[in-house]
This record gives C-alpha cells, structure tokens and sequence, in this order.
C-alpha cells in the first residue's frame, strides 16, 4: 500500500497541477490579448505568433481616445466611491457587530437584503432622482450611489466580530468615545479587510459600464469603459489589434495599482499552515 509520505506527495502533485490549469485558462486570453495588441491587422488572424511585432497599434488606439481624460475620471470616481464607502461602512459595520441599540437586528437584516439585490434594478428610481437634482452628465452622478456599500458593512461587521471585546471594554474605561473607538481600536485592525474590499470596489467600479452608460450623455465625465466601448463599437470595427491594444491601455491602472499594494494584499490573506 502507499505510505502517507507518498500520498501526501501525490496529492501536492495533483494540487500543483489543477492550480497551473486553472492558471493556464484563466491567463489565456490575457496572453492572447497582449500578443495581438503587438500584432500587425495582417497578421493577427494567422495564430499567436511573435515573429511581427509592432507599436501602431498602441498608436492608433491611443489617438482615437482622450485617455488622459478617460484615467482621470475613472482614478477619480473609483477612489472617492472607496473612500465614501470606506467611511460610511465601517463605522456602519462597528456599530453592528459591537454596539446594542433598538432596531440593530432589522438593519441587519436590512443590511442582508440588500446584499440580494441586484443594482440594475434600483437603476431607474436612482436614474430619476438624479434627473430631478440635475446631477446627470457628471462625475457626481457616477459617485453619488455608490458612497454606501450594503457589502462593505457586512464584510467589516464580520470582521470587527473577530476582534477580541477585551479591547473595546479597555477603551470604555479609558473614557474613549465611539468616535475614538473607531478611529484607534476598530481601524488598525481591519486593514486586511480594508484592502480586501478595496480590491473588490476599486476593480467593480472601474470596469463598470453599465452605470456609467446610463447617466452620462458627453464625453465630459466619460470613464475608460465608456471609450473602450466607443473605440470597439465605432472606430475600430473589425480592426483587432487596435482593439486588443485599448484593452491593454485600459488595464494599465489596475495592473499599477495592483502592483503598489501587492504586499499588503498578500499580508491580509490567511495562510494555512
């Protein structure tokens, strides 16, 4: 029979091997993507290949656009919806996970329901509330929705639960207000939770089209999924290298902003040993 060395062998082999599948399909249109942006229009229906590589590509998809203008709006909206949502949820999750106050378990359960509602269908009441305001057509319409996430609340009130109570009760005595409680004992340590919902927010909403489609009516407030969806439905027609190469320009942010938080990233995740 198999001795437990070689099973557990044989197991981190078959593990090794379904992490490099998924690994392999997961970064294959990514590769083709990329290889196709550098691809001359004659060559790309012809297979992945490397043997022609060009910039022109990069060049027509860059001066079909106003990219500067694109990054901008997007890098703006998506940081203030993080920091609204940053700031209303997790106080929000703090006084749902600590504090007891009357009707504390209906907004919970309110909390839950609106985890299970799509956005799409509170789309149109939003839409109409913005017309009346006359805020459509601009940068307040596509941050204004989104400064509170029903995610956000519950994530960091899960969160907050893991934080021993021995440190809330420390700082009652020490005469330190729910504000301060916030601020010195709930926000240093949920800051693996704070870049695991950043994650999540910043790549939502910046590769959101479907919002953003809806209110802007210019190219003023347009975002980097709207001039990609301009480009390839336009301009571009049947042209895949300027395609795939708007694509690569639009990533760029993300793959920069991955980049420089990598390591905090990887720290807010739990190993197992």
């Amino acid at each position: 029979m198999m001795s437990r060395r070689a099973r557990h062998v044989c197991g981190q082999v078959v593990l090794q091997l379904c992490l490099l599948l998924g690994a392999v399909l997961v970064l294959s249109p990514f590769a083709v993507m990329i290889t196709t942006a550098f691809t001359p229009q004659r060559y790309v229906l012809d297979g992945i290949s490397l043997r022609h590589l060009t910039f022109d590509n990069f060049r027509q998809a860059w001066d079909a656009q106003q990219w500067v203008s694109l990054y901008r709006n997007s890098v703006v909206s998506t940081g203030l919806i993080l920091l609204g949502q940053l700031v209303t949820a997790i106080p929000a999750g703090y006084l749902l996970a600590r504090r007891r106050f009357r009707g504390g378990r209906v907004s919970l359960l309110l909390v839950l329901a609106c985890l299970s509602i799509p956005s799409q269908v509170i789309a149109l009441p939003i839409y109409v509330l913005l017309a009346k305001m006359s805020l459509l057509d601009s940068m307040t319409a596509l941050v204004l929705p989104f400064l509170g996430s029903a995610f956000g609340v519950f994530l960091f009130r899960q969160f907050i639960l893991t934080i021993p109570q021995s440190r809330f009760d420390a700082a009652r005595i020490d005469g330190v207000g729910p504000v301060a409680v916030v601020w010195r004992v709930v926000l240093p340590s949920v800051r693996p939770a704070i870049y695991a919902f950043a994650m999540f927010s910043v790549t939502s909403h910046y590769n959101d089209l479907f919002w953003p489609s809806v209110v802007l009516q210019s190219p003023r407030a347009a975002t980097v999924p709207i001039g990609l969806a301009t480009f390839v439905g336009g301009d571009a027609g049947d042209q895949y290298g300027p395609q795939m190469a708007s694509a690569v320009l639009g990533i760029v942010p993300l793959l920069i902003a991955f980049l420089l938080v990598q390591r905090r990233m990887t720290q807010g995740i739990p190993v197992a040993r």
